[in-house]
């Protein structure tokens, strides 16, 4: 069955269809909401309420772009959604110039996804939610203060400081292995 017509059939609130929908598409999503989430159970539960929402609002896909661009973007919207919906996130406030410029480097280290995936799941709601839209998913700053209800230079120096957190991080982890 084509993909068109699944999508179609997903509109009818066909269960088989969105079962077929949901085994297509799981693992890319659970990969979404793992590097948004603070742990795996965390991403367990996104990953459902993202595929509620999805198959809520799969009359609204307007078959323009690739089907599963606008399912990923459902599904940050869902986790940025559960994360305002919990208790304030933590509001930075100072503006650091020329953030935008600013690289996360580490001399001539290598990591393992799983290192990485882990320290960046340890930064705080916020730092982790700036961090991933900014530098994984290439939200602007515009967008990020946008969806998360903060300013752009909120936005900026979150990213600032995220970005030094996981230096600091990577670099521990680094000397724990020489």
């Amino acid at each position: 069955m084509k993909l068109e017509e699944l999508i179609q059939k997903c509109c009818e609130q066909d269960l088989d269809a969105q079962s077929k929908v949901y085994h297509l598409f799981a693992d890319k999503l659970f990969a979404v909401c793992l590097k948004y989430s603070r742990n795996y159970q965390d991403a367990e539960d996104n990953l459902q309420d993202s595929f509620l929402t999805i198959f809520e609002k799969i009359k609204q896909y307007k078959y323009k772009g690739s089907f599963e661009g606008w399912l990923k973007k459902i599904t940050i919207h869902t986790v940025l959604q559960k994360y305002r919906q919990k208790a304030p996130l933590e509001i930075v406030t100072e503006v650091i110039d020329d953030v935008e410029n600013e690289e996360l480097e580490i001399e001539n280290s290598v990591y393992n996804v799983d290192v990485l995936l882990e320290c960046i799941q340890q930064l705080t709601d916020r730092y982790r939610l700036v961090f991933n839209l900014y530098v994984l998913d290439n939200y602007s700053h515009k967008e990020i203060a946008e969806l998360l209800k903060i300013s752009e230079g909120t936005s900026k120096s979150n990213l600032s400081r995220a970005r030094k957190i996981l230096k600091e991080k990577l670099e521990i982890h680094q000397k724990k292995l020489n």
